[in-house]
């Protein structure tokens, strides 16, 4: 608990706390939704290999996992919505991975697209009383846009950045696969690249490390450590990916009790 001190004027003020309390019962729900057939897009073959390392990873540092695979839009808005009424008073945080084809500001269900805001929303503390004041994390693994990244800078960008409003208030942190309008690799054999290391770096630092340098090492090891291999296509072939994450938690955030 944050304690109390007396300024050499004689007021009382409270001592600012900069991380989150994880003194609850339960470090909190991991929700996963694992969409890998669609009605009209290709089917999303390793999101399975997805799907189990994050089950692992998530699991081993005591979050409750829960697993929804190949839900439509209205799906989607129906699992959050079920959470967001669930009691998670003794519940330290929450997290929802979503594996999906996605756009700019857009998630797939197996039907069609819905915003990104728009399942965050449903999460916000308005709706969900019971997460209010606590870390909300949302983790896209999607493809942003159809642009293959070279990893040649740029010197401006001509899109206006909509990453900051897919996150509704304070206290959430949404971390995608990819940058706007920036394709996301995923194997067939091994999975994502992005999810892949995101775990790796949850199995090693999990414990010992505050998420945002946690991602930052994600978006290390992706960024200038992966390479695309499709020699059959030229066009394709040696392509970059560069994960980024928006947060607006207001406390450092440790993924332990």
């Amino acid at each position: 608990m944050a304690s109390t001190e007396t300024s050499a004027e004689g007021q009382c003020f409270q001592e600012d706390n900069y991380q989150y309390n994880m003194g609850y019962k339960n470090i909190g729900k991991c929700l996963i939704i694992n969409n890998k057939h669609f009605l009209d897009m290709n089917a999303r073959y390793g999101t399975e290999k997805d799907e189990r390392k994050l089950k692992e990873a998530f699991g081993s540092l005591g979050f409750l996992v829960q697993v929804e695979n190949d839900l439509s839009s209205d799906g989607m808005r129906q699992i959050l919505q079920t959470v967001s009424r669930e009691d998670h008073s003794e519940m330290a945080s929450f997290v929802c991975v979503i594996l999906s084809h996605g756009e700019q500001g857009l998630i797939y269900g197996t039907d069609r697209e819905v915003k990104i805001r728009e399942l965050t929303t449903l999460i916000s503390a308005m709706n969900c009383p019971t997460l209010r004041g606590k870390p909300k994390l949302f983790f896209i693994q999607a493809c942003r846009g159809d642009e293959l990244d070279s990893g040649i800078e740029a010197d401006s960008v001509t899109e206006e950045c909509l990453e900051i409003t897919e996150i509704p208030e304070e206290d959430f942190l949404c971390a995608h696969s990819t940058s706007e309008g920036y394709f996301a690799w995923r194997s067939p054999v091994f999975g994502s690249v992005f999810i892949t290391r995101l775990c790796e770096m949850l199995n090693q630092n999990g414990r010992d490390l505050e998420i945002a340098s946690i991602l930052t090492r994600v978006n290390h090891q992706v960024a200038l450590k992966f390479e695309s291999n499709t020699p059959s296509d030229p066009s394709s072939h040696r392509k970059k990916q560069m994960p980024c994450f928006i947060s607006k938690l207001t406390k450092e955030l440790y993924l332990h009790k």
